[in-house]
């Protein structure tokens, strides 16, 4: 028989991308408030991996990946992914989005993003939110599944998770160095 212990925190990551440099830096002011400050952030990075989001953002989507310093449990993922639908909503322009904010978090053994999509490899996690299990962590890197979104099977962002990984590895251990011994 198992014996039930509570999760690791994990490191709370968010892709988010616009056509509009503006809205992407206003959207990781607004993450800064409600989830603490950030230590790291990528510089804008083309987005071109898909048509998909022109109708809502239009063409010419620029991205940003930014990570939190404070971990968080797993399962704020849910909560967070409706305070991030609600940014979006707040930026919307007659019900179309202008900016797309991905909320995911990075493990010891995956990297999970939280998705409204139900599918197969999408396990629904509570109030309408699904976890998206994108990338798994084995032979010392990232690994992409056969469902993993192309740009996440990108070398630079699989290097890029990589080096986040090692900063929560960090993180983690410090926390759990720091933690009060029960007996």
């Amino acid at each position: 028989m198992s014996k039930p212990r509570n999760a690791d925190p994990v490191k709370l990551i968010s892709s988010i991308f616009s056509s509009e440099k503006y809205l992407i830096n206003e959207a990781v002011k607004l993450l800064m408030g409600r989830f603490g400050p950030i230590d790291f952030a990528t510089e804008f990075i083309p987005f071109e991996y898909t048509s998909y989001y022109a109708d809502e953002m239009g063409f010419n989507q620029k991205r940003r990946f930014i990570s939190f310093k404070k971990l968080i449990n797993p399962d704020a993922l849910p909560k967070i992914k409706l305070i991030t639908n609600e940014i979006e909503k707040d930026y919307s322009e007659g019900g179309k989005r202008k900016i797309n904010i991905d909320p995911g978090y990075i493990s010891l053994g995956n990297m999970i993003l939280a998705t409204g999509k139900p599918y197969a490899h999408r396990p629904y996690l509570k109030k309408g939110i699904y976890a998206d299990l994108t990338l798994i962590y084995k032979k010392g890197g990232f690994q992409p599944l056969e469902w993993t979104y192309p740009d996440y099977r990108e070398a630079e962002i699989l290097q890029m998770l990589a080096v986040l990984r090692g900063k929560y590895l960090i993180d983690l251990l410090k926390t759990k160095k720091e933690a009060p011994k029960t007996e």
